[in-house]
C-alpha cells in the first residue's frame, strides 16, 4: 500500500484539514498578490506545515489558477505534485545544517525562476541550523532578491534566533481535533476499502495526539498487518494503546482510595507488554480530561473524584512518567505515585 499520508496529501487548499486561520491568510495574500518574503510556518509535527507550504508555493506558480486554489492540470502544478519543479528547493535542516547550506541557497536565489514565476525555498526544520547557517540566512532575508518566498517550517519556534522571526511573517500551526481526525480516517479507510470500526477509528485519533499524519500512518500499519479488517482489539495490541476501560478503572479505584487495586492495574498493564511510558501518557490525558469537564460543567467537583484530587494526580503521575526511564524497575515510579496519592487522599478526599 502506498504511504497513506502521501497519497491523500491535500492537492488544494479546501482539501486542508483544520488551520483555517492560516488558510484565511494565504489565500487573502494569493487573492490580493500581497505575497511576502518569508514565512515561517510553527507547529507540532504531522500539522500540514510542509503540505501547507507546497500548497502555496504551487497556487504563485499556477498558470492557470483562476482563485486561491492552484488548477492541478498546467504542467507547473503537476511537476509540483510529483515532486519535480525545479524552481521549488526544499531543504531539511536536521541533516543540512551548515553555513555551507546556506550560502548555496543564497547563491541558488539570485538566479531568476526557469519560468519566469515564483521561485520557492522550503527549509523544514529550520531551527536545526548552525548560529553561523543562521547569519547567513538573516543577510539572504534582509536583502530578499523578487520573485523569491522563504518558508521556514520548525517544530521547535523558541530556538530560532530572534533576528530571524523579525524578518518573517508567523503562522503558528494547531494540532488537530479528535473530530477531524477521525473524520479523515474514516474517509481514508472508505476510499481504500479498509474495515474498521468506529471504536478503532477513535483509538488511532486519541493516540495520534493531533497529528494527522501520525494517524495515516497507524492506519496504513494498522491495514498492513490485519489485511484490511481492523478490530479494537487490533487496534489496542498493535499500536500499545492502553484501553479507555483501564484508565476509567485506574481512576475509579484511585478516588476511592484503593491503592492496592491501583498497583494491581499498573502491574497487569506491565505484564501485558504495553509500554508504560504510552500508560503514563495516555492516563495524564485522561485525567486532565476529566479535570477540564469538572469546570466546564460548572460543577463543583467531578462526580469520582474533585478538582483539586485530579490536579494532584496530574502532578504526581508528570513526575513518575518523567522519572520511569532511569527506575531500576519500570513499573516502580508509578506505584510509588500511586502509594503518595493514596495518602494523600486520606486528608482531602476525592
Amino acid at each position: 500500500m502506498q504511504v497513506l499520508y502521501r497519497k491523500y496529501r491535500p492537492r488544494t487548499f479546501n482539501e486542508v484539514e483544520g488551520q483555517e486561520h492560516v488558510l484565511r491568510t494565504l489565500e487573502g495574500a494569493i487573492l490580493s498578490d500581497r505575497i511576502g518574503h518569508a514565512y515561517l510556518f510553527a507547529g507540532p509535527r504531522g500539522t500540514g506545515k510542509t503540505t501547507m507550504a507546497r500548497l502555496f508555493a504551487k497556487a504563485l506558480n499556477c498558470s492557470k489558477r483562476k482563485s486561491h486554489n492552484p488548477c492541478n492540470s498546467c504542467p507547473t502544478c503537476n511537476e509540483i505534485n510529483e515532486n519535480k519543479f525545479i524552481d521549488l528547493i526544499e531543504i531539511d535542516a536536521a541533516s543540512n545544517r551548515g553555513i555551507d547550506e546556506i550560502r548555496n541557497i543564497k547563491e541558488s536565489a539570485q538566479v531568476s525562476s526557469a519560468y519566469g514565476s515564483w521561485k520557492i525555498f522550503i527549509i523544514d526544520e529550520v531551527h536545526m541550523l548552525t548560529p553561523q547557517a543562521f547569519n547567513a540566512l538573516l543577510k539572504v532575508l534582509e536583502e530578499p532578491p523578487s520573485k523569491v518566498v522563504f518558508i521556514l517550517a520548525t517544530t521547535e519556534p523558541h530556538k530560532v534566533m530572534d533576528t530571524i522571526l523579525s524578518r518573517v511573517q508567523r503562522f503558528d500551526f494547531r494540532k488537530l481535533t479528535g473530530e477531524q481526525v477521525r473524520t479523515k480516517l474514516a474517509s481514508i479507510a472508505g476510499k481504500e476499502n479498509i474495515s474498521i470500526d468506529a471504536d478503532s477509528i477513535g483509538a488511532i485519533a486519541r493516540a495520534s495526539l493531533g497529528s494527522l499524519r501520525d494517524a495515516e500512518n497507524s492506519l496504513a500499519m494498522l491495514s498492513s498487518y490485519t489485511s484490511g479488517k481492523i478490530s479494537i482489539r487490533d487496534t489496542i495490541e498493535i499500536l500499545g494503546i492502553v484501553p479507555e476501560k483501564i484508565n476509567e478503572e485506574m481512576l475509579a479505584v484511585l478516588a476511592k482510595g484503593k491503592t492496592a487495586e491501583a498497583v494491581k492495574i499498573i502491574n497487569e498493564v506491565n505484564e501485558s507488554g504495553l509500554d508504560l511510558n504510552n500508560f503514563a501518557s495516555q492516563f495524564i490525558g485522561h485525567l486532565r480530561m476529566k479535570l477540564i469537564s469538572s469546570f466546564d460543567n460548572g460543577q463543583s467537583g467531578y462526580t469520582e473524584a474533585s478538582p483539586k484530587f485530579l490536579a494532584e494526580a496530574i502532578k504526581l503521575f508528570i513526575k513518575a512518567k518523567s522519572e520511569l526511564r532511569s527506575s531500576p524497575l519500570p513499573q516502580m515510579p508509578l506505584e510509588l505515585a500511586v502509594i503518595e496519592l493514596g495518602e494523600k487522599n486520606k486528608t482531602m478526599g476525592a
